[in-house]
């Protein structure tokens, strides 16, 4: 049995072939690989693209899904996480799919080795499809060729399960990776780190910024999100006609996060990860259900 907690879970060839695979879905609609099987969607945190993505993607392959709102379950009348996990398993999914506000929680399910474990991030630690999507888009863009090219993390890295999880695996996969944040949004790390993107822009070949949360800063760097912009909206005035990837993992705050106009330029492939994030989970669910 195995199970997607983050990245390092899968080796290097088990990666190749998620590469191989959602580029293969998304030049041919399979046939109903998975349509014995049975998944069950567990968020315990607001989700869009995430939740929608793998429905899409299990339904895609012929797989049954369930969906289960922890407000309206047992959890909220005090019953322990694992006990109801536990029961969900009793009834015999070929996976769970979980989003949680704890770092460990996936594991801790995992660990429990009673069915499949997904994990659809977790506190400011995983986030392993979203960086696996992201992956696939790179890898599609470059012809193959990310080794050496430098992708710049924009924005409140230090919440961020997005940047957590691309980190390490933008890193494993040859990518030079660069942090640019004021000082509150950023992470302890030995990667290079910048407060302001002109220091680095020229030098780039991929900018991924992310949502400004400042709601999670008990003593705000900036006083409103107009501040934030300012120094750090990827924007015509900032980019230019520089030959960037701009990639952002949602949802966009626009004109703070992303320009209005940058949204709409061919540069940014916001939208292309969201088509990616089908296929790419496509090829994750075949791997967990199928291939393992």
């Amino acid at each position: 049995m195995q199970h997607l907690v983050d990245t390092n879970n899968f080796s290097d060839q088990q990666i190749q072939n998620l590469l191989s695979d959602a580029k293969n879905f998304k030049a041919q609609r399979p046939s109903q690989l998975l349509r014995d099987k049975l998944l069950i969607t567990l968020f315990f945190e607001p989700s869009t693209r995430t939740r929608s993505s793998f429905e899409v993607a299990a339904k895609r392959l012929g797989a049954a899904v369930v969906h289960l709102d922890p407000s309206k379950s047992s959890s909220s009348k005090g019953e322990s996480l694992e006990d109801t996990f536990a029961n969900l398993c009793a009834m015999e999914p070929d996976g769970v799919i979980i989003r949680h506000t704890n770092n460990d929680t996936p594991k801790i399910l995992a660990d429990m080795q009673i069915t499949s474990v997904i994990n659809a991030g977790a506190g400011n630690y995983a986030h392993p499809t979203q960086a696996l999507l992201d992956l696939f888009t790179l890898i599609e863009h470059f012809d193959g060729d990310i080794k050496g090219k430098t992708l710049a993390i924009v924005g409140d890295i230090v919440s961020s399960r997005v940047a957590s999880s691309g980190i390490r695996l933008f890193t494993r996969m040859g990518m030079n990776v660069v942090l640019v944040a004021p000082k509150p949004f950023m992470p302890e790390s030995n990667l290079p780190q910048y407060e302001s993107l002109d220091d680095i822009i020229d030098n780039v070949d991929v900018i991924m910024s992310l949502r400004a949360q400042l709601e999670r800063h008990d003593t705000p760097h900036f006083n409103d999100y107009d501040a934030y912009a300012k120094q750090y909206c990827i924007n015509h005035n900032r980019l230019g006609d520089r030959e960037i990837l701009i990639l952002h993992p949602g949802p966009v705050m626009r004109n703070i996060d992303i320009s209005d106009e940058i949204l709409a330029d061919p540069r940014c492939k916001v939208l292309t990860q969201v088509k990616n994030g089908v296929f790419m989970r496509m090829a994750i669910l075949k791997l967990l259900l199928l291939d393992s």
